[in-house]
């Protein structure tokens, strides 16, 4: 039906995001069109995400809000894709009967099939094996403004981390086969695409299960290899996982940025366990300082969590220690959220709310201080700026540096010159710029001739 017009909403973080992509262009090709006004939609497509607990009621509220526009007949049908569907297909029946369709995390090249059903007033629940490879031809739609764009190397995950529902929703660890990666990276390049970044439950495990080896930094020199990249990015790098031949990639290779995703979670040897991590605090604390030895100036972004079951204010107090050692160019931390089905859920010693909130709020106070300290210091260095935007009434320009990922770290914002004619910078264009100040995250720049 090409009169169809689609409001499509992609929830949870940038994996989902892929799939996302994924099925608008599976959707465009079948002639469908997408709306961003919801009074423009006949139908809704919520792709979902049950990560934690404020992930699942954000995606339930963003049902709960379509079924209102479907309640007053402006909407016809809302179909729910994604993490959420795979994980409580026959909750969703029960409860929410406003939706019409559900797609599993392995289903969604079935998504323009769905569609035709739901319009004839069928009701399908589609599911697959979870462990189902699934590879689309073509690469997917951008919807990040077509200057980057994420490329997901891998499905699923094996590690099992304790507290961790991402194995039971997205299967085992599978790598996408090499040539396919590469093929899709070279339609994004000819689509205009300067930052490519790298995604995955976890990357540096790519290649194992095809290849019987890591794969990464060869699959990182090869993308290298291709025209148009600017900057390609690592995300979702396990610490116990990087090995010399990654780090020599991201020394050596001057299209890999010098910037690294470490999800290390906590610091406490004994928190490390419970949670079911391979690692351990003083391997963690080497790797950093390898890292900044082998790879001046990188920038290190980590998430933690805090409120562990049975976490207590020692663990917490050597987590603060730590963070004020390690300085982490970026951090973030969500409160421990006890999902059902998951082994850390039925361990006795839960936190309570009141305390794993508290505890998150010193986190990040103290992550804080030492963030403005590190933007501050950074006042009369050059660095390389992709702009991303302009904001005609201020005056001013929006972009990043190598050291800032899109949507998690800091911007520079650059002022149009006081005398002379506005630069007409587009987006995906690079400048050079020497920092002049800083606002909170953020760094303010002004652009050198």
């Amino acid at each position: 039906m090409p009169d169809t017009r689609i409001l499509y909403i992609s929830l949870g973080c940038d994996k989902n995001l892929v799939d996302s992509e994924q099925m608008i262009a599976l959707l465009k090709k079948n002639g469908y069109s997408f709306t961003d006004d919801e009074a423009e939609a006949d139908v809704v497509i919520i792709n979902s995400c049950c990560f934690i607990g404020d992930a699942k009621e954000e995606s339930i509220e963003a049902v709960l809000q379509a079924g209102e526009l479907k309640k007053s007949g402006q909407v016809k049908c809302i179909i729910l894709t994604g993490c959420l569907a795979e994980r409580y297909a026959d909750e969703i029946r029960k409860e929410l009967p406003e939706v019409d369709a559900i797609v599993g995390t392995t289903a969604f090249d079935r998504i323009a099939d769905v569609m035709d059903s739901v319009l004839k007033g069928e009701r399908p629940t589609v599911r697959e094996d979870i462990n189902r490879p699934l590879y689309m031809e073509g690469a997917p739609e951008l919807t990040a403004g077509g200057h980057y764009a994420y490329l997901k190397i891998a499905e699923g995950c094996d590690k099992r981390c304790t507290y961790c529902i991402i194995p039971s929703v997205r299967g085992q660890y599978r790598s996408v086969p090499m040539e396919k990666l590469l093929s899709d990276a070279r339609l994004l390049a000819k689509r205009g695409v300067k930052e490519l970044i790298l995604v995955a439950q976890e990357t540096t495990v790519y290649g194992m299960d095809l290849y019987g080896r890591k794969a990464l930094p060869e699959l990182l020199k090869a993308l290298c290899q291709i025209e148009g990249f600017r900057w390609i990015r690592l995300l979702y790098c396990y610490p116990e996982e990087i090995d010399e031949n990654l780090i020599q990639v991201i020394r050596e290779e001057e299209k890999v940025c010098k910037y690294l995703d470490l999800p290390i979670q906590h610091i406490s040897d004994r928190i490390l366990k419970r949670m079911g991590r391979r690692t351990s605090g003083a391997d963690i604390k080497a790797l950093i300082h390898r890292l900044r030895e082998e790879i001046p100036g990188i920038a290190l972004r980590t998430t933690l969590i805090s409120g562990f079951p049975g976490e207590n204010q020692k663990d917490h107090e050597e987590l603060l220690e730590f963070i004020k050692e390690a300085r982490f160019d970026f951090l973030g931390c969500f409160a421990y959220s006890r999902e059902e089905d998951t082994p850390a859920a039925d361990y006795p010693d839960q936190v309570p709310e009141e305390i794993k909130e508290k505890r998150r709020g010193e986190i990040m106070e103290t992550q804080q201080e030492l963030a403005f300290e590190r933007v501050r210091s950074q006042t009369g260095q050059r660095f390389e700026v992709m702009i991303e935007g302009r904001i005609p009434e201020d005056h001013v320009y929006v972009g990043r540096t190598e050291r800032d990922a899109p949507d998690v770290d800091g911007y520079v914002f650059i002022s149009d010159p006081e005398n002379g004619p506005t630069p007409e910078w587009m987006t995906g264009d690079f400048v050079t710029a020497e920092i002049i100040g800083a606002n909170g995250y953020d760094l303010i720049g002004e652009v050198l001739e």
